[in-house]
C-alpha cells in the first residue's frame, strides 16, 4: 500500500482554494476537510467563539484518516507559520507525506471581484469582506510549497496543474 498524502491547501479567501481543493478531492477520492465548515459548526452547534479550535479539531480528524491509509485534503487559509508547521507535523506524526499547495490570485481586480460576488456554501458562514482580506495577517512562507496562480485560469486548468505536480 502506498503512503497516504496530506495535501495542505493555503491561501487568502476568494483565490479559488476551496473550489480547487474540492475538485481535487472528487478526482482523487481523498478525504476532504474544510476549516470553514468545522469552525462554523462549532459556532452553530456549541454557541462557541472560535479561535484555533477548528484547526486543532481538523488536525485530529486528518490524523485519524491518514493513519487509516487515506489521503487527506486540508482546505484552510493557513495564514501563519504556526498552522503551517502544525499541518506538517500532522503528516509526520501520521507517517504520511505532505504537499503544501498555496493558491494565489495575482490579478487584484479579479480577486476583488470574486470576493465581492461569491456566496457562501457553508450555512451561516459570514464571508470576509475585501477590506478584511486586504488587512488579514498572512505570513511569508519559510518552507517549500507549490504555488498555483488562479488569475485568468479555469478550474480545470488549475486542477490539471496540481495533478501534474503531485503525480
Amino acid at each position: 500500500m502506498s503512503k497516504p498524502k496530506l495535501y495542505i491547501f493555503s491561501g487568502l479567501p476568494g483565490v479559488g482554494k476551496s473550489t480547487l481543493a474540492q475538485e481535487l478531492a472528487r478526482i482523487t477520492h481523498a478525504f476532504y476537510l474544510r476549516i470553514d465548515t468545522i469552525e462554523q459548526a462549532l459556532r452553530d452547534l456549541c454557541n462557541y467563539s472560535v479561535e484555533g479550535e477548528g484547526y486543532r479539531l481538523a488536525y485530529r480528524i486528518a490524523s485519524d484518516n491518514l493513519r487509516l491509509g487515506k489521503s487527506v485534503i486540508a482546505d484552510s487559509c493557513n495564514p501563519i507559520t504556526l498552522t503551517r508547521g502544525e499541518w506538517n507535523d500532522v503528516a509526520i506524526n501520521s507517517s504520511a507525506d505532505s504537499v503544501n499547495i498555496e493558491i494565489i490570485c495575482s490579478d487584484k481586480m479579479e480577486h476583488r471581484q470574486r470576493v465581492e460576488l461569491r456566496q457562501s456554501t457553508v450555512p451561516n458562514l459570514k464571508l470576509s469582506t475585501w477590506d478584511e482580506i486586504e488587512n488579514r495577517e498572512y505570513h511569508q512562507w519559510n518552507c517549500d510549497r507549490f504555488i498555483i496562480d488562479t488569475a485568468g485560469k479555469s478550474v480545470l486548468d488549475c486542477v490539471m496543474e496540481i495533478q501534474k505536480h503531485i503525480s
